[in-house]
């Protein structure tokens, strides 16, 4: 690999996981509308293992908005991120695929601060990237929950 190269691998990692991160934040500070445009225009969520839904970007942004409400605080810490580049139309790096597990307290509104979570769960998140005009995008995202703890089994 050239040094260029080399460069230009680096530069999409930083761009990778500032779309990584983009994506935590945006749900844990409840930006619904900013929520659709990290993915592409067809691009697609599916939290069914965590008993949510499947479907286009804009959809579940309000399914979120409306099952989201109820936590006044959610703080998604995605870790291990693992990011492997792909081709697409014998270009390199222009798709990416990122596995990363996650860990996510919330607590639910009304609760006193500080407060242990009412709510805690982990897993694993499986990103699909695409390079597009505009940076990278992701194409789709699957939430695999793995495990699920409520304030009452602690």
């Amino acid at each position: 690999m050239t040094q260029r190269a080399e460069l230009a691998t680096v530069l999409d990692r930083l761009a990778v996981d500032e779309l990584v991160t983009a994506y935590a934040v945006t749900v844990d500070d409840g930006d619904w509308p900013a929520y659709p445009a990290l993915f592409t225009p067809d691009g697609r969520a599916d939290y069914r293992s965590s008993g949510g839904i499947e479907g286009e970007a804009g959809q579940v942004a309000g399914w979120l908005a409306e099952n989201m409400g109820g936590f006044a605080v959610r703080q998604h810490l995605i870790v291990n991120r693992r990011v492997r580049f792909g081709v697409l139309e014998h270009d390199t790096g222009d798709t990416a695929r990122v596995r990363a597990d996650y860990l996510n307290p919330m607590r639910r509104t009304g609760g006193a601060h500080p407060a242990p979570p009412d709510l805690e769960c982990g897993g694993r998140y499986d990103f699909g990237l695409l390079r597009t005009p505009d940076g990278w995008r992701i194409g789709e995202v699957v939430v695999t929950e793995k495990w699920r703890r409520t304030a009452e089994e602690r």
